[in-house]
């Protein structure tokens, strides 16, 4: 697995070892980034279940300004601190504007005085989708205050069609229903 664009591309990611591991795939990853666009450039963001890392670690190869990569499993958070490391040399610096939080997605709350993200990025383990969104849907409405046009990315099987309380789907990126798919939604 690589960073498939930007100024670090081609930089390689270790993927934490583990049966929940599923990384993002590198097809899902550019569909994600194509249709962001411009919108990552100068972005805050947060990425929650992060895993190996791969949605923020893109996200500042892409000009992200920076942003919290959260996952409570100590093995995957040493995994992240290395990629983290090695985009970071890839990049020329930037050692300030990303931090990893060893917590649980479910209930982290951003430190004191942390900017606000422009992007959200949630890749929980599948047998969570269903079971998380709701809640974290909630919790973002409050950690989003003022934040209208933040965007929330979700992926989740093909088959899980989410609908949360007060958040529209813009668009779902994905191949069908036995496929990852990945929901862009905005407060609506």
């Amino acid at each position: 697995m690589r960073i498939s664009g930007g100024a670090a591309r081609g930089v390689p990611l270790t993927v934490p070892k583990g049966a929940g591991v599923r990384p993002a795939t590198d097809g899902m990853r550019q569909a994600v980034f194509s249709s962001l666009g411009e919108r990552v450039v100068d972005a805050v963001f947060w990425d929650l279940f992060a895993g190996s890392g791969a949605y923020g670690l893109e996200a500042l190869s892409r000009g992200a300004k920076g942003g919290v990569f959260v996952e409570r499993d100590t093995g995957a958070v040493a995994v992240i601190k290395q990629n983290l490391a090695a985009v970071i040399r890839s990049l020329g610096g930037m050692a300030d504007s990303a931090e990893v939080a060893t917590a649980d997605a479910r209930t982290w709350t951003p430190r004191a005085g942390a900017l606000v993200a422009d992007l959200v990025f949630i890749d929980p383990p599948y047998e969570l989708v269903n079971e998380a969104a709701l809640a974290l849907f909630a919790r973002l409405d409050e950690l989003l205050a003022g934040r209208q046009e933040a965007l929330v990315l979700f992926e989740m099987p093909g088959a899980i069609t989410l609908a949360p309380e007060g958040w529209v789907c813009l668009k779902r990126l994905g191949k069908g229903a036995h496929q990852p798919t990945v929901c862009v939604y905005r407060r609506g």
